[in-house]
């Protein structure tokens, strides 16, 4: 920022998973924002670095009990890190308090209500204020963001997917047509409280579906690709429990013509993405985990045989696929550049 200029001033709201542990561990060296009070229904007094052991020595924050009135006390930008359900039951404060919000949870990502409660089961608690928000794609909504003074961030399911299915949504070759998608998911996408589906000795070992065709960030994927150019595709997803720690790889079977080959495809990857810093079509092989864990980075491509396009998608669901693409919105609403405190590379191995 110039000369006479102060930083942004950033309040957490819901700072002790692991989506809020991924919101500090960039937001506390970006060059541009503050961290000025990090509030949690949890760990109350106890010091952010001994709750996040990563943190530890990185700051002298302590996690707070606050209202929604006071955590936007002071404040700028109040980013929720909250879960479904209830990030819906605090906007509406913040709203009054003035402050931008970038939210985290799938409670204002979807325009239709009842398409809301029916995937989320549960009536939602701020109606007035969907459609109110913009989705937080910047590889689709850019300039929307920009002006944007409410953001909802994706799911990570739904960003992996859709970046997968983009380039074909914007070639118009999803229209009319049935995608089938499998998607491979890490444990932290579940959160930090072991259940009997997530806990590490039972995960370890095993591969398991779960929600199948009923998983919330469906109709997340269909109204994006819908905005993306392909209003009336349909999609059968389903999530697959793998044992990873972090990182999702989407794989997704398009119907296609006999014109279109592998060279084509990479081709479309290559156009759609040509001014997304973050989106990588790697060479002579494909999209894998390994390359993109732990940062921002997204891999697509894909192959093309006997009328089928699979399309693939690597990401790190924490990163981009959650806490860091709400910095990423964060950095285009305040008029910085997008990748500011968010180009490190992965992790390797």
């Amino acid at each position: 920022m110039g000369e006479g200029e102060t930083m942004t001033k950033i309040s957490i709201i819901g700072g002790t998973g692991y989506g809020g542990a991924e919101i500090l561990r960039h937001l506390l060296v970006h060059p541009e924002v503050d961290v000025i009070r990090v509030s949690a229904a949890d760990h109350i007094g106890e010091a952010v670095g001994d709750v996040h052991h990563s943190l530890y020595g990185q700051t002298d924050l302590v996690f707070e009990e606050c209202t929604p009135e006071q955590a936007a006390e002071g404040a700028d930008v109040v980013i929720l890190g909250v879960p479904h359900r209830v990030a819906a039951t605090l906007v509406a404060p913040l709203v009054d308090a003035g402050v931008r919000i970038v939210d985290l949870s799938g409670d204002f990502r979807l325009r239709d209500r009842a398409v809301y409660e029916k995937y989320y089961e549960t009536v939602h608690a701020a109606p007035d204020l969907i459609g109110t928000f913009v989705y937080g794609l910047p590889e689709l909504n850019r300039s929307a963001i920009q002006s944007a003074r409410y953001v909802a961030s994706p799911g990570c399911f739904a960003t992996t997917i859709t970046l997968a299915l983009l380039p074909a949504a914007r070639a118009g070759l999803l229209s009319g047509k049935k995608v089938k998608v499998v998607a491979m998911t890490g444990s932290s996408g579940s959160g930090q409280t072991p259940r009997l589906t997530t806990h590490h000795p039972l995960r370890v070992t095993n591969l398991k579906a779960y929600r199948p065709l009923f998983h919330q960030h469906t109709p997340e994927i269909v109204q994006t690709l819908a905005d993306a150019g392909a209003p009336d595709v349909q999609l059968d997803f389903v999530p697959v429990s793998v044992p990873l720690q972090r990182g999702i790889l989407a794989v997704a079977f398009v119907d296609v013509d006999g014109d279109l080959d592998t060279a084509a495809a990479q081709g479309l990857y290559a156009d759609c993405f040509a001014n997304d810093p973050l989106i990588r079509i790697p060479r002579g092989r494909l999209p894998e985990v390994n390359a993109v864990k732990g940062s921002m980075y997204v891999e697509v491509g894909g192959h093309v045989s006997d009328g089928t396009w699979v399309c693939m998608a690597a990401l790190d669901n924490l990163v981009k696929g959650g806490a860091g693409q709400a910095i990423q919105s964060l950095n285009l609403m305040l008029g910085l550049p997008e990748t500011l405190g968010l180009d490190s590379p992965a992790l390797w191995p």
